[in-house]
């Protein structure tokens, strides 16, 4: 982290593993989990399985490489998976998916609510027919941009997409942000998927790692396209330990970063030039004027308050997490209310 920031709210990837995640990490027992045999990572792999209800699961370094297995665990070359175009497995992983995988991305406009129209989804299937790519796959995130989808609607979309023949993969980075909001066992969640994605290194606080889950026989295919893309890792229950610790210690806290999310949204929407969203769970959208944006930005960056900015500063990100707490939560609207109380020139009133 940049020293000059104090309170980064930039991304729940931020988070550093505090004094007993590290021991975890130091006293756990490890092995060659290339050759299977780290005995950290089977239990690791055997809790997270068990929580989403599915039969296996597989550690991996990251939720780009877990979602580019998947896609390729389901699509061969020349197939086609649905996804919406704000999806992080379209949008923020490089075009793997096309790149490593020749696999064809079919982008849908996402609602604001971060669904896709059912509608939408069933004209997109293409027909077997030589002249298109194979529709193999409905890839949802859950949450989406912090925003939860509702279970009805998940039900329906996955429903419809079995109907097709399709199979369905989760992108559940935030999949326990999403249980803890809705108040539901994860397994809810993970159970109308026949592959989940779920990231330790976000609001769990682990410093790295994702896990990538399904049926015994697409795990084993996933434990192949580990290896190809360069994901075998040795002694890795190192990393694995900081996995373990995050399940039995960080889920239920989550709600702690909705609180605090909400409490800066509704502080923040109190100040002239910002249209701020409600959060569902942890990341907070501000929209913030054009006169206003670049001042704002520099200002908070002085405060020691990071954020994630883009569009000219005119759109900010702000997530909490494990790391900013109450007091960073009022400590930044602090320092955003003495922009606009100086005439929202970032010099403060006199």
């Amino acid at each position: 982290m940049n020293t000059a920031v104090r309170h980064d709210f930039r991304s729940d990837t931020v988070t550093r593993p505090g004094p007993a995640m590290r021991a975890a990490m130091a006293a756990a027992e490890v092995g060659d989990d290339v050759f299977g045999d780290d005995p950290t990572v089977r239990r690791l792999e055997a809790r997270m399985a068990d929580m989403l209800g599915k039969e296996a699961s597989l550690f991996v370094p990251s939720g780009t490489q877990s979602n580019l297995i998947a896609l390729m665990a389901h699509c061969e070359r020349g197939d086609e998976y649905i996804v919406g175009q704000t999806a992080h497995c379209y949008r923020w992983e490089a075009g793997g998916a096309a790149v490593l995988g020749s696999i064809q991305p079919q982008p849908l406009t996402n609602q604001p609510d971060g669904t896709l129209l059912l509608a939408d989804i069933e004209a997109t299937i293409k027909p077997d027919d030589p002249h298109f790519a194979r529709t193999r796959l409905l890839a949802l995130e859950n949450t989406i941009g912090g925003k939860v989808l509702p279970l009805s609607y998940v039900d329906a979309a996955t429903a419809m997409a079995r109907r097709h023949g399709l199979a369905c993969h989760l992108d559940g980075a935030r999949v326990f942000n999403a249980a803890v909001a809705l108040g539901v066992s994860v397994d809810t969640l993970a159970r109308p998927f026949d592959t989940v994605s779920v990231c330790l290194s976000k609001g769990l606080g682990a410093p790295v790692g994702s896990v990538f889950a399904g049926s015994a026989p697409i795990i084993a295919k996933g434990r192949r396209l580990r290896k190809m893309l360069g994901g075998g890792l040795r002694q890795s229950g190192i990393l694995a330990a900081a996995g373990l610790y995050a399940l039995e210690h960080n889920v239920e806290r989550l709600a702690d970063d909705h609180a605090n999310a909400r409490a800066l949204a509704q502080g923040l929407s109190a100040l002239p030039g910002l249209s701020v969203s409600k959060p569902d769970t942890n990341i907070v959208f501000v929209n913030v004027a054009a006169k206003y944006a670049s001042a704002f930005a520099e200002h908070l960056a002085g405060q020691g308050i990071g954020v994630t900015s883009a569009y000219g500063a005119t759109q900010q990100r702000w997530v909490t997490h494990l790391d900013v707490g109450k007091a960073a939560v009022a400590t930044a609207l602090a320092a955003a209310s003495e922009f606009f109380a100086a005439g929202a020139t970032g010099t403060p009133a006199r």
